[in-house]
């Protein structure tokens, strides 16, 4: 079992050093019949991240500093590229994300 747990572990650090991990900056959040929308930048880019309110991975998140996750094809439960957010100082590899969102570049 220990085996087991390890080797799951190992390979979800392989798959997280393997995705783009950016710093994002939170504009604002708001929440509009029952989806939750964040503004933020991203590298010089506006993106807005959205999540439904129901969804148990889905919160409004304050102004300041992030990181992003962006899940490779196919992956998420949104029908686009979708995106973890965790805290800045966070390691996305090992720490617990704040929330899961789809990811739209304006």
């Amino acid at each position: 079992m220990k085996k087991a747990v390890t080797l799951f572990l190992l390979a979800s650090a392989i798959v997280m050093l393997a995705q783009e991990v950016t710093t994002i900056t939170v504009k604002e959040s708001s929440t509009t019949t029952g989806v939750v929308i964040v503004s933020a930048d991203m590298s010089g880019k506006t993106v807005e991240l959205q999540c439904n309110v129901t969804s148990p991975s889905c919160s409004a998140l304050k102004p300041g500093k992030y990181q992003l996750v962006q899940l490779p094809k196919n992956h998420g439960m949104y029908d686009c590229q979708n995106a973890d957010v965790y805290e800045s100082a966070a390691n996305p590899a090992s720490d617990q994300r704040l929330g899961e969102y789809c990811l739209t570049v304006k």
